[in-house]
Order: structure tokens, then C-alpha cells, then sequence
């Protein structure tokens, strides 16, 4: 609690630098005096986005040294602060948490020479971005030809054993080709990849485009993760990965032959190797190079010009900026990583044979060929069989466009299609996985690619599901949902936004998660622990009464206990006493207040008895919400069924190309409809910056804009101009020529792009937070040429000036400011 003002006055600052701070601080509080003995959050009542905005104020002084959110933190009144940047003046300052000199105990990135700003013409822009829709629409025509051709074909077949055998080639032959088209596209179209940079927008960059597209288009890339496939696929495309390693990651290295990876590595889910990164006009290509015996875990980030050594360690939520070298033997963590005790690698070897490995890919290959493609490629077949108008409808002599069967047959089609499968998929995520789960042992150690690998990996697809987490997240629905999966979450203290729309885990039947425990989202429960031989699946437990911010994984053995507030993008430490009552931000992690002033002024609440009528209109709310959604969703599907009949019906002389035709509009209407799905429901209007309880009708209609629009089919749009033109339709002001590699923005409306900004892969800009139920959102602004690298996120408030770099994987925190052309880096993020 803050102090009475004439207490808090009564210190009087006694240097010259401590007078110049108070006087700052109190500025910015909107006060006469602050106490230079008064602790910022405890006894001032500040709160982050206060002290962000003074740390701003204090970096546009030229005589005083620059102040970061971890300076505050570290150092949380005047005089300390004061203090702490006169060592600073004359180098002594230490590293908080290991006591060495601060020079020393962090291996600076060395980025090199930064290239000068390329902005492509705006003639260039829109000659990529029709090259790129005519590749689009060239292939869309040789999908539906290839698609209505295998349709005759198959269904000429006389009894269900020939429908099968056809269905099986069928299938076979697409699955290879379309295996092997990135593999042929990438060494015609590139040959080699070598360090270079590439002129976003350019004939250069149309290349990188196709190649880039292809190859994490992959279907291997959706069976194959964490097998050998994986790792053969890579090879294909010019990798050199030894044997034995093991790569988990979704997020396909595109350069493949600037990666390097040693025998015996581990590679952990989320985590980015992907050779390239756009900056300042440029696609750059570099080299990361990995030894032997590695761990890299989950969440990572290595930018180009990285290595790491042999039996080297790099832990979660943590990145290799450009220029790190982890040394033989070493581990490390923390984003920039910086040299750590803590051993990441926590399971014990098991016997994995090179015929073992190979058993399991080419069972996984039998499986997708001979079971997977047939059964879905005969249930549409049985399907057109069973309802003989919609056999009609293909008939090429029809002029079915104008039929109305046609429109009842997409309805019918539609609804069997969507809610079929949703109804369904409610029964088999709650049995079948519970009956799999029998044979896995809690801490038990297996080896990898064998029975209960099998096993545990169905387990994980089956219950990760992220439909019914979109659907039932951010209401109280999304705890029984949970339970219903089998998680133990105790008591529920039931606030009707326990958890997000992205909570994930690898088993659902051994994450325990504390009472009142409140979850934003993005919460990864990391139940296992990998080798490259073997893994083990053990408990999480997650305490009680605590709050968990955005993007954050928490792993078996957290040493994190009850009340506790863990920031966006923490990482969470597995040394040292178990944290309670404390809040951590950062990687690595630091303590911060678990509350502070602003956070609690909406406790009256819970005190009041306000609090049950208001949970229950707030339930109401979400009902309709998730009614949205679901209406949404089948509408969506209705129209690409709608579409496709009529692209099938074209089929068949000279109307080839209107086949083509329509079935890209059943693709290309998914934007459109979702941007005025969007629009109808904020009614046309923008957002504004608020502050109010997670109870106020006001953030239930904010709330409902994470749910119902979606977000899956932005991806469709990364690396070329038409993503721009979705957000500026989603009511994004964003400038010319931005290059967006897959970010995404929470609050459209409250953020502001500039002209020629580089967005690299996994970006995030959110405009909001939510601690403890006090939601909060105000608008975020990035200027003209910046550039986000890969996986960074910047909070509401926040304000990057002209060319400003932000570094890959870092955090700008809430209120901060980057003066123009300047270079800021980490998590918490500061100037580096």
C-alpha cells in the first residue's frame, strides 16, 4: 500500500542524481515529492507501466546512465537506484543473482555489421505480390484437376476391396509427390543455401518465397516430427544432422544447408532453428551449427551465426542471439542465453538401435498410406455414395449452380461435416486417451520409437485438441473441459477466465494445477523429459492462488510454488528454493512484488458478495460467445462446401479453369469472411484504451474478439502482401511495404505499423494484460523500418521508435519506450 503523502516526503534526497530521479519519479506519479528511502511498488504505490514510463523519461538524459525495468526491480528505491548507476558509471556493477561483474558473467551477442536499410519500391512490392497469387492459383488448378480426375477414377471401382486399392495408390502417389516437390523446388530453384541477404520483395526473395512454403508445407511435417523422417526429410534438403538425433520442433529450418547438427542431439518442441531472419529490407541467411550430444529446449530461439558445442546445453525460454558461442561442456539459459548450473538434460539413456528407429518410420509410413489417406479419401467416396443427389451435384452435364439441391445439399453436407465431428471428438478425447494411458507409467523411463512412444504420442494428439480449448477458453466452461480431459485442478475458485484459449499439455492425467490459480494463456505443461533414446513422463505440479501470464512453459520439477505471479514470457526455474509469494519475470527468472496497488482495486469485489451475480452474467455472456463461435465456424464451412460442389460441378470440357476458379474463392473467402465476422462484431467500431475488472461488461465483449474470429488462417498469408491487407481489413494502421512472417496482433484496432517494418516468425504484439482479474489494454505503436526478430513480443503502451531493432525471442514490457535506431534485446528487454 502506498504511503500517506506527507510520510512519503519526508526523506529527502541527498545527491545530486537522487534529486534528479525523485524529482523524475514524481513527475511521472503526478505527485510533489517522493521519499528517496520509499520502496517503488511497496510503500510509492508505482506500478510497472509507472515506472516504464520513468525509466523512458530517464533514458532521454544525457548525463544520467540508462535505466532498464530489471534496474528497478533490482534496485526499487531512489537511493539504491541512484547508487547502482554511479557504479555503473564506473563499471563495478555486479550481475543480480550470480554476484560477478556484469561484463563478464553474460557473452555479449556480436550481431556484426548491420546491413543498410534496403525499403523495396512499391513497383517490386506488387509485382511479388502478383507473382505470388498466380503460383497460388496455378496450383489451386492442379489440385482441383488432380482432385476431380482421382475422383473418377475411384469411383469407377467396382466393390469396396477395388475402392480401397484405389484409394491406397491414390493417396500413395500424392503423399510422395507431394513429399518430394520440396525437395526438387528447393535444389532447382536455390541449389545451395550459403550466407547471404536477399532483397525482401525481390525476384530473389519470389524464390526464397516458394521454397519457404513448400518445404513447411510438408505433409512429413505433420507425421514425421520427432521421428526419423523428420530428420531423413531434413537431410533431403541439404542438412547435415549425424545420427541418432532427435528434432521435435514443428517450425521447419528452411536454409537447411546452412544447419548443422551433431549425433545424439535433442531438440525440444517451439523452438526456431531457422537459418534466416528478416531484418532492416533483408531476408539474411546464416549458419547455426550444432555439436553432439546436445539439449535445446523447449521454446528456444537461435538466431543465425550461432553454435553451440558438443555436450552443450541451452534451456527453455531461452535464445542465441547472433554471434553466441556456447563452448564444449557448457550450459546454458536466459534470453540472450548466459552461462548456468542448471542441467536441463533429466533422463537417463535407454537402448535405441538404428533398426528400431527405422521399424518406427516406416510403421508411421505404413500407417498414413495404407490406413490414414484411404480412410478419409473412402469416407468421402461412401459419403457421395450414401447421398445420391450429391453424386448429381458432380455430374458435369448439371448446371448445378443454379440448383437449389445444391445449396441443400452443402447444408446437409456442411452440418454432418462440422458438427460430427465436434459432438464425436468430445467422446473420444475423454475415453480413448484415458485407456492409452494405462500403459504409461508415471517417472517411468522408456525408450523412444517404441510401444508406449507409440502410445504416448497418440495420448498427446488426441487430448491437444485445440479446438474445444478455443471454444470452452476464457469462461468458466474451460474448467470442466480440463477435468473432463483429466486434469486435477482441486477446489475450482471458479473466476469464469481460469484459463485462456491456448492452455496445452502432454498428458492431461498428470498436470495438477492448485486452487484459485489463474492462467492468461499460452500455458505449455511440459510433463516429459526427452533423451535422444528414451523419455519419461512424470507430474507437474502448478501452485495454488497464483497468476500465470501470456507464452509461458512450465516443466516437471518447477520450482514454483503457491501465490505466486509468473510474468508473460517467464521462464521457470528449476533450481533453488521453491518461489512462494513472490511474482518472477524474465529469462532467467528474477523476483519482482507479486501484487501491487493498481492490481488490487477490484478486490472489493470478492469482499462484497458482487461477485457471484456478476460470474453468473459473465457466464451468460460466454454461452452466447461460444454459440458465436460455433455458428461462426459452420457458416464458414458451409461456404468452402458451397464453393467446392460448384467447382466439382464445373469439371469437365473447357470449364477446367472455373473449376480452378472456385475452388480458390472457397479458399480466398476464409479472410474476407472472417475480417467482416470481425467487424460485425465490434460493430464497426475501434477499440479504445481501457482499464476495468475481467467483470465489466466492456472486457466481455473484448474477450469474445480472442474467440470468435480465429487466427489459423493468417498463416496462409505470411511472407506476402495480401497478410497487410488482412490486417488493415481486421482495422490494423499499418504502413507500406510491411513484411509479415507470421506475427500476430491480439487488439487490431490499438496498433499502429509504420512503412517497411520487418515482422519475423512467431512475432506477437498484444495490446492488453490481465493480472489477477484487472484488465488493462492501451495501444502499441512501432515505427517506420523497425524490426521485431523472431519470437519477440512487446506488451500494451509500448512505443518502438524509427529503425529500432528488437532481438529475437525478447519481451518489451508494457510502457517502454525505444528511441529510434536504437537496439534493444532480452527479457525483460533493454538496450543493448
Amino acid at each position: 500500500m502506498a504511503r500517506d503523502l506527507a510520510e512519503t516526503v519526508t526523506a529527502v534526497p541527498a545527491t545530486g542524481t537522487e534529486s534528479i530521479l525523485a524529482g523524475m519519479l514524481a513527475e511521472v506519479m503526478r505527485v510533489e515529492q517522493v521519499a528517496a528511502d520509499g520502496h517503488f511498488f511497496d510503500e510509492l504505490g508505482a506500478d510497472s507501466l509507472v515506472m516504464a514510463k520513468f525509466c523512458a523519461r530517464v533514458r532521454k538524459r544525457e548525463d544520467l546512465p540508462s535505466v532498464s525495468m530489471k534496474d528497478i526491480y533490482r534496485h526499487p528505491t531512489i537511493t539504491s537506484l541512484a547508487t547502482a548507476l554511479a557504479e555503473t558509471d564506473t563499471g563495478a556493477d555486479t550481475d543480480a543473482g550470480t554476484g560477478q561483474d556484469a561484463t563478464t558473467s553474460l557473452a555479449q551477442p556480436d550481431p556484426g555489421p548491420a546491413p543498410s536499410a534496403a525499403p523495396a519500391s512499391t513497383r517490386q512490392y506488387l509485382v511479388c505480390g502478383a507473382l505470388q497469387l498466380l503460383t497460388f492459383l496455378v496450383y489451386t488448378w492442379a489440385v482441383a484437376i488432380i482432385g476431380a480426375r482421382a475422383y473418377e477414377w475411384i469411383s469407377a471401382a467396382r466393390g469396396y476391396e477395388e475402392v480401397y486399392l484405389r484409394a491406397v495408390a491414390f493417396g500413395g502417389a500424392v503423399f510422395i509427390v507431394l513429399c518430394i516437390l520440396p525437395i526438387v523446388a528447393k535444389w532447382v530453384l536455390i541449389g545451395r543455401w550459403k550466407p547471404q541477404q536477399i532483397r525482401v520483395w525481390s525476384l530473389g526473395y519470389f524464390r526464397f518465397w516458394v521454397v519457404k512454403t513448400l518445404v513447411k508445407s510438408n505433409p512429413l511435417v505433420l507425421v514425421g516430427v520427432g521421428s526419423p523422417l523428420y530428420t531423413w526429410y531434413l537431410r533431403a534438403l541439404g542438412a547435415k544432422i549425424g545420427r541418432r538425433t532427435v528434432i521435435f520442433t514443428r517450425h521447419v529450418p528452411v536454409c537447411t544447408d546452412l544447419l548443422t547438427i551433431g549425433p545424439d542431439t535433442v531438440i525440444r518442441k517451439e523452438s526456431f532453428l531457422n537459418c534466416y531472419r528478416a531484418y532492416a529490407g533483408w531476408i539474411q541467411t546464416g549458419r547455426v551449427t550444432i555439436g553432439r550430444n546436445v539439449f535445446i529446449g523447449e521454446k528456444t530461439v537461435l538466431d543465425i551465426n550461432t553454435s553451440m558445442g558438443d555436450v552443450s546445453q541451452l534451456g527453455h525460454t531461452s535464445a542465441l542471439h547472433s554471434g553466441q558461442r556456447v563452448r564444449t561442456g557448457e550450459r546454458w539459459h536466459g534470453s540472450p542465453a548466459q552461462r548456468t548450473d542448471v542441467n536441463y538434460l533429466r533422463v537417463s539413456a535407454r537402448p535405441c538401435g538404428t533398426f528400431r528407429r527405422f521399424r518406427f518410420g516406416a510403421s508411421t509410413l505404413f500407417w498414413v498410406l495404407f490406413v490414414y489417406l484411404p480412410l478419409i479419401e473412402g469416407s468421402v467416396f461412401l459419403l457421395l455414395t450414401a447421398v445420391p443427389s450429391l453424386g448429381k451435384v458432380l455430374d458435369p452435364g448439371m448446371d448445378a449452380v443454379t440448383t437449389p439441391s445444391l445449396y441443400r445439399d452443402a447444408l446437409a453436407l456442411s452440418l454432418i461435416l462440422f458438427f460430427g465431428p465436434v459432438l464425436l471428438g468430445l467422446v473420444v478425447v475423454a475415453t480413448v486417451p484415458r485407456l492409452l494411458g494405462l500403459f504409461i507409467t508415471p517417472s517411468a523411463v522408456y525408450p523412444l520409437f517404441g510401444f508406449r512412444d507409440r502410445i504416448h504420442r497418440a495420448i498427446v494428439r488426441l487430448t491437444g485438441a485445440r479446438f474445444y480449448t478455443h471454444l470452452f477458453g476464457d469462461s468458466s466452461f474451460i474448467v470442466y473441459y480440463l477435468r473432463w480431459l483429466g486434469y486435477d485442478l482441486g477446489e475450482v475458485e471458479q473466476t469464469g477466465s481460469n484459463f485462456g484459449t491456448e492452455v496445452g499439455h502432454e498428458t492431461p492425467y498428470m498436470s495438477i494445477i492448485g486452487s484459485g490459480t489463474m492462467v492468461a494463456d499460452g500455458l505449455s505443461i511440459m510433463n516429459t523429459d526427452f533423451s535422444t533414446t528414451s523419455f519419461r513422463v512424470s507430474p507437474v505440479y502448478i501452485g495454488g492462488h497464483s497468476f500465470f501470464g501470456n507464452n509461458i512453459a512450465f516443466p516437471a520439477g518447477g520450482r514454483v510454488g503457491d501465490n505466486c505471479l509468473i510474468a508473460t514470457k517467464a521462464m521457470i526455474p528449476l533450481d533453488g528454493k521453491v518461489r512462494e509469494g513472490v511474482g518472477l519475470l524474465g529469462s532467467p527468472p528474477f523476483e519482482i512484488p507479486r501484487t501491487v496497488e493498481r492490481d488490487q482495486a477490484f478486490d472489493y469485489l470478492r469482499e462484497s458478495g458482487e461477485l457471484r451475480p456478476r460470474l453468473r452474467a459473465k457466464n451468460w455472456h460466454n454461452l452466447r460467445t461460444m454459440g458465436i463461435f460455433l455458428l461462426g465456424r459452420w457458416l464458414h464451412l458451409f461456404l468452402i462446401t458451397l464453393f467446392g460442389l460448384a467447382a466439382f460441378d464445373a469439371f469437365g470440357g473447357f470449364a477446367q479453369l472455373q473449376m480452378a476458379f472456385l475452388l480458390a474463392v472457397s479458399v480466398l473467402i476464409t479472410p474476407v469472411y472472417f475480417v467482416l465476422l470481425e467487424r460485425a462484431i465490434k460493430r464497426w467500431r475501434r477499440l479504445e484504451p481501457k482499464y476495468c475488472s475481467i467483470y465489466d461488461p466492456y472486457f466481455w465483449r473484448h474477450e469474445r474478439l480472442w474467440k470468435v474470429p480465429g487466427e489459423g488462417y493468417l498463416h496462409m498469408f505470411d511472407g506476402t502482401p495480401f497478410k497487410n491487407l488482412v490486417w488493415r481489413g481486421l482495422g490494423v494502421t499499418i504502413g507500406k511495404r510491411v513484411f509479415d512472417d507470421g506475427c500476430y496482433m491480439t487488439e487490431r484496432t490499438l496498433t499502429t505499423i509504420g512503412d517497411d517494418v520487418m515482422l519475423n516468425a512467431s512475432t506477437k504484439i498484444q495490446c492488453h494484460s490481465q493480472e489477477d482479474g484487472t484488465f488493462k489494454s492501451d495501444r502499441t505503436a512501432i515505427g517506420n523500418g523497425c524490426t521485431m526478430g523472431v519470437g519477440a513480443m512487446v506488451h500494451y503502451g509500448v512505443r518502438m521508435g524509427e529503425r529500432s531493432v528488437l532481438a529475437p525471442d525478447s519481451f518489451l514490457m508494457k510502457g517502454e519506450e525505444i528511441p529510434p535506431y536504437a537496439r534493444w534485446g532480452g527479457n525483460p528487454a533493454r538496450e543493448m
